[in-house]
């Protein structure tokens, strides 16, 4: 085990992240270690790029990523690397827009890459959106208008009431050109990409730029839109805090993320020697 060069992807939210959205001191000493001893370590996220960099920056990470769920895998250090972005076609994106205006949902959200269009303005969505302060400014204003290019993700948020009539829709009227998935609560926002987008997409790609196989890639999830990335990998670790779904087709469950599971699992799995912190450290 010890051996084999692994390919480690790591979810962020509820998985990677603490629900304070930290990385714990005892999985980064443990992503470390793992990069010490040759394991290439990748982040495969629904979030953008905008509101992942800091993270992959603070693992000290120098290898492609998976943003949008798929839709955008890319390396953030290497721009001759041969990135892959699949939004989806705008004129689907409109009639959706168009099917939203008719169930007056709460708000429209759509990302082009990182640039953003909000279809109302919204406080509380800006501050979950804009993730630092150097994020270039939404484009607040009617979307149907205002979205010139295929997005790379379309996100509703729908009155409760509505959320099932919504995706019934969706898969009624959309289901050959589109993916979606629903946030956990308090806001259950429902995410759209491009039909065959999922994270074990670019988990795939960037195995194979490794040259690692399928029952070397370890990954690690929590909701939903990681179960195609966890049947995918030949070692699909679920967290403690996972849907029941997704531990269902895991290999494995650990810890949750608020204790560590990642730095559990692999301290395991890899054999792992945990560093001795210096007396500086001390």
């Amino acid at each position: 085990m010890k051996n084999k060069r692994h390919l480690i992807a790591l979810d962020l939210d509820g998985t990677l992240l603490s629900d304070d959205k930290e990385i714990s001191t005892r999985n980064q000493q443990t992503l470390q270690q793992a990069k010490n001893d040759g394991h290439i370590i990748v982040i495969a996220t629904g979030r953008p790029h905008r509101a992942s960099i800091n993270y992959y920056h603070a693992l000290g990470m120098d290898t492609p990523m998976v943003n949008f769920n798929g839709a955008l895998i890319h390396h953030p250090t290497d721009h001759k690397w041969d990135a892959l972005h699949s939004p989806m076609p705008i004129r689907t994106a409109h009639k959706i827009i168009d099917a939203c205006h008719d169930l007056n949902v709460n708000n429209l959200l759509a990302e082009v890459m990182d640039t953003v269009y909000l279809d109302q303005y919204d406080e509380k969505i800006i501050d979950i959106f804009q993730t630092t302060q150097q994020d270039p400014p939404f484009t607040i204003g009617s979307i149907k208008n205002e979205l010139k290019e295929d997005p790379t993700s379309l996100l509703i948020h729908p009155k409760e009431e509505h959320i099932h009539e919504l995706r019934s829709h969706l898969d009624d009227y959309h289901a050959e050109l589109i993916e979606h998935r629903k946030w956990g609560a308090p806001w259950n926002i429902i995410e759209i990409v491009r039909k065959g987008m999922n994270k074990a997409v670019g988990l795939q790609k960037i195995a194979h730029y490794y040259h690692i196989p399928q029952e070397q890639i370890i990954a690690f999830g929590d909701e939903d839109n990681d179960l195609e990335m966890l049947d995918y990998a030949g070692i699909g670790v679920a967290m403690g805090n996972a849907i029941d779904e997704l531990k269902s087709i895991a290999g494995h469950v650990t810890a949750t993320n608020e204790q560590d599971g990642i730095g559990v699992f692999l301290e395991d799995y890899l054999k792992l020697q945990p560093q001795k912190p210096s007396k500086n450290f001390l």
